[in-house]
């Protein structure tokens, strides 16, 4: 079983939970049903690059959720956005992941 945890800026702000919490409600609870199954080991579509695994959804707008997974256990879920601003997402999950590394040595 695998452990999801939210990453939070300094100034305590939790960038996925921002985007998310601004989707309706359907496209929320197609979310929760993939974060479920990636709890249990399921990753579905997704990639990996640059210590980052970009989950990829096909309903949509092409949603993205970016995570940092360690321990083989812990999904940390950095930032996420849609298709359309998937390069600035990808750049701000890796400030994110650099500032957690640093934060959590």
């Amino acid at each position: 079983m695998k452990e999801i945890i939210y990453y939070k800026t300094i100034n305590g702000k939790c960038p996925y939970l921002e985007w998310y919490n601004s989707l309706d409600k359907s496209v929320r609870l197609i979310i929760d049903r993939r974060l479920d199954r990636i709890k249990l080991g399921n990753l579905g579509k997704y990639r990996k690059f640059d210590n980052l695994t970009e989950i990829k959804f096909t309903e949509g707008a092409g949603y993205r959720i970016y995570a940092y997974e360690f321990d083989d256990v812990i999904i940390v879920l950095l930032s996420a956005g849609d298709k359309s601003k998937q390069s600035k997402d990808i750049n701000l999950a890796k400030t994110y992941l650099q500032e957690f590394k640093e934060r959590y040595k």
